[in-house]
């Protein structure tokens, strides 16, 4: 039997297809950009930038993930880091991303590179006309050999990246790690490097007696309880939010590497292929429908499932009909995405509804709705994917 995750010491698997990813996705953590009081730290920004620049001149595509918006416009407006109200962090963001941008620009510019502004909510990636459009628009830029496009999370519109934890004394800053995920997926990207502060997964708290660095994870569940604690102050996700990235990249079938992004040349260390970080090794990939539905699609309601049907589906990768069905959540309308869930409401799968809620709830109840005919599912096994991990 594989183990889930293997140590240093185990260097039996190559990561010669990390080393050769065409197409890469590098995201870079708010706790890389600040210093330790929030403030933006320009050399190590400048260093990312020119290694990005070098492996774009190397004939690498590049699209750069970017957290830091709210930190440098908290510092050019004079706000310290004490807890802010929500209109206050937004106000950071409308600040700090043209500031961080032309932090980008400029240094790019000194290499002789084009750095190209996105920035993106999740409801780019829900809606799927919009998605398909971003899709287009970021693979032309990267057909232009001398453009990287930097992304971030448009915190001054989107504002669940900018919630606190509760508890919180400190404001907690959204740090991109499944926009990251989902731009790695839906690109077709090779390769997606997460740096944090960090050097990699461990197997307990770093520092901890005994903590070793994990180099390969091949099954998240294994190690979840080891990075399971809280988040930094100022990213918003932790080591957990990564993996849950890293482990999304991967079943997406791409590459993926958390990393330090504090350790001079480790981005480029991970582009040659060496065992630095942690990788997660590339699962087949789903086809693009499949992924939209499995991650970029916010799901509108939930069918909760009877045993019988969680086992059909399973077993037979059939279609979930309306007698399968114990109770229907939501406000859906037909073509929307609604999550699969089982007798204890764990969700199994995500599909494409063929109805709206309340024609479904008639239909689960024993009715026959107008236009429902004894071959329709509620969701067709070709708009279904199984076994999500949120």
């Amino acid at each position: 039997m594989t183990r889930p995750f293997r140590s240093p010491s185990r260097s039996d698997v190559s990561r010669t297809p990390v080393g050769e990813a065409h197409r890469v996705v590098i995201k870079v953590g708010t706790r890389v950009l600040a210093d330790d009081d929030g403030r933006i730290a320009r050399p190590r920004l400048q260093a990312i930038v020119a290694a990005v620049a070098d492996l774009r001149r190397a004939g690498r595509e590049v699209l750069l993930v970017t957290s830091g918006a709210v930190g440098i416009g908290q510092e050019a407006l004079g706000m310290d880091s004490t807890r802010q109200e929500l209109a206050d962090r937004q106000a950071c963001a409308a600040v700090g991303q043209g500031l961080l941008m032309a932090l980008y620009q400029t240094a790019f510019k000194a290499r002789d590179v084009i750095a190209a502004q996105v920035l993106l909510t999740e409801a780019d990636f829900d809606d799927r006309v919009r998605y398909l459009n971003l899709r287009s628009t970021l693979i032309t830029l990267l057909r232009r050999p001398r453009v990287v496009p930097v992304i971030n999370e448009n915190d001054v519109v989107s504002t669940e990246e900018l919630a606190f934890h509760e508890g919180a004394s400190r404001p907690v800053f959204g740090d991109n790690d499944k926009l990251s995920a989902l731009v790695a997926t839906k690109l077709g990207a090779s390769l997606l490097v997460l740096l944090t502060d960090v050097d990699g997964v461990y197997d307990r708290a770093p520092g901890a007696e005994g903590a070793r660095r994990l180099t390969r994870i091949e099954d998240v569940a294994a190690v979840a309880d080891a990075v399971g604690g809280a988040a930094s102050d100022l990213g918003r996700g932790g080591m957990a939010s990564k993996v849950a990235a890293a482990a999304l990249a991967a079943r997406g079938g791409c590459h993926a590497v958390i990393a330090s992004g504090l350790e001079p040349g480790m981005l480029l260390a991970v582009l040659a292929g060496d065992e630095v970080g942690t990788w997660f090794p590339a699962e087949a990939r789903l086809d693009a429908r499949r992924m939209w539905i499995a991650y970029a699609a916010a799901p509108r309601g939930a069918l909760h499932l009877d045993a019988g049907a969680v086992g059909v589906l399973r077993d037979r990768g059939a279609s979930l009909l309306a007698a399968g069905v114990q109770r229907v959540e939501g406000a859906f309308e037909r073509g929307d995405v609604v999550e699969l869930c089982d007798p204890n409401g764990h969700v199994v799968g995500r599909g494409i509804v063929y109805c709206d809620a309340q024609t479904a709830r008639r239909w689960v109840d024993g009715e026959r709705p107008v236009g429902v005919q004894n071959h329709h599912a509620l969701v067709h096994r070709d708009h279904m994917v199984l076994e999500v991990q949120p």
